[in-house]
């Protein structure tokens, strides 16, 4: 198949999961287009298989914000003729399968029929589209879509809650490439970041207010009293200011290292004792998989899609929303005790198996066969 991709080229977890299921699908044989803005920071590697496509926003003095829907709306129905696209799959439903219908429609004018599979993430759902200012955008372009994925039952759960959707939904969690975090790093050079005797805690995020990153400084200051250890944040958001003064005030400023944003998660993931994520809201939870992957035991909030990922009492813990004792209790009672941090590490690598690409990317494969079907009868 002939497969554009429309995504956000950034280090979001949709713009991650959408690069690697276009870069999976092209060593299965696929011919796979990614257009977008910018090249996708995981698009590493371009080939006979993998192309890129850069939207271009034309400068105007007309226009107050500059239209971007408009622009790829264009690029898209260049891109399927030149390259004789089949079916586009688009993540997020605003703007991009709002653009990718008006391609369609401009398409058909010529007699050329694309079918849209969109991928629904979370904040497309959670908190742009419930805006009133979006919300008929969004239901508009989740029913004129063909065929409707989200990552979790949670996420799909919310959508119809939310919206008035005619269309259905089928949930195609997210996954990860379990491979590249079978580590076997020689030059293992964890004593740059603690000493033998410190535990590392790791928290990964774009660092905004929903991943309630003040949380896991206060959840790091219970450990750190109990047992040496060190924090790793990594990730750069609004938020990391105040949390480097929170950690001033509290006394623990030399224990955090902070590496803004990184290329080498898998290393620091290698290093890792346990991984925070006491997120506010979060629709699938990819970091934590990618922690448990790694053979990381993950202390959690209960919201959205981590109850999916995260198994209460086998890869980590789940807690309430701004639990900070709860939380703080389970992170020490697994870190206090070697076995019981030994089974969890395992546990938590189990787990992750459950969500290995090699058994995702063949239910998008399945959706994209049943999807160009339909539109072929009609």
């Amino acid at each position: 198949m002939k497969i554009g991709i429309v995504c956000y080229p950034t280090f979001g977890g949709s713009g991650v999961v959408a690069t690697e299921l276009g870069l999976e699908l092209s060593k299965r044989g696929h011919e796979i287009h990614f257009i977008t803005y910018n090249q996708p920071v995981r698009l590493e590697l371009l080939s006979n298989n993998v192309h890129y496509h850069e939207v271009n926003v034309p400068e105007y003095p007309l226009f107050h914000y500059q239209p971007y829907e408009l622009a790829l709306s264009s690029k898209l129905v260049d891109m399927v003729k030149l390259h004789k696209i089949e079916i586009l799959h688009v993540h997020y439903a605003i703007p991009h399968a709002y653009a990718a219908y008006m391609a369609k429609k401009m398409l058909e004018e010529e007699g050329i029929y694309v079918p849209i599979v969109t991928t629904l993430h979370g904040t497309d759902i959670t908190l742009v589209g419930s805006h009133p200012f979006y919300k008929p955008a969004v239901t508009f372009s989740i029913n004129k879509s063909d065929a409707v994925t989200t990552v979790s039952k949670s996420l799909k759960d919310d959508t119809l809650r939310l919206f008035d959707i005619k269309n259905d939904i089928t949930v195609v969690p997210n996954f990860i490439d379990l491979v590249k975090y079978n580590h076997g790093f020689t030059d293992c050079q964890r004593g740059m970041m603690a000493k033998d005797d410190e535990k590392i805690i790791t928290h990964i995020s774009n660092l905004r207010p929903v991943k309630r990153v003040q949380d896991v400084i206060k959840i790091f200051y219970n450990i750190q009293k109990e047992m040496p250890a060190k924090l790793m944040l990594v990730g750069e958001g609004p938020e990391r200011e105040k949390v480097e003064y929170h950690c001033q005030q509290l006394g623990i400023f030399d224990k955090v290292i902070f590496f803004g944003r990184s290329n080498e998660i898998d290393k620091i993931l290698c290093f890792s004792d346990l991984f925070l994520l006491p997120s506010e809201t979060e629709s699938f939870g990819l970091a934590a998989l990618e922690a448990m992957a790694s053979g990381v035991p993950v202390i959690s909030s209960n919201t959205g899609g981590i109850p999916e990922v995260n198994v209460h009492g086998v890869s980590g813990y789940l807690s309430n929303v701004g639990d900070i004792d709860d939380m703080s209790k389970n992170a020490i009672s697994i870190l206090k005790d070697p076995k019981k941090l030994e089974t969890f590490k395992n546990n938590a690598r189990l787990e992750s198996l459950n969500f290995d690409l090699h058994k995702i990317v063949p239910l998008y494969e399945a959706i994209y066969q049943d999807t160009l079907s339909k539109c072929m009868a009609l």
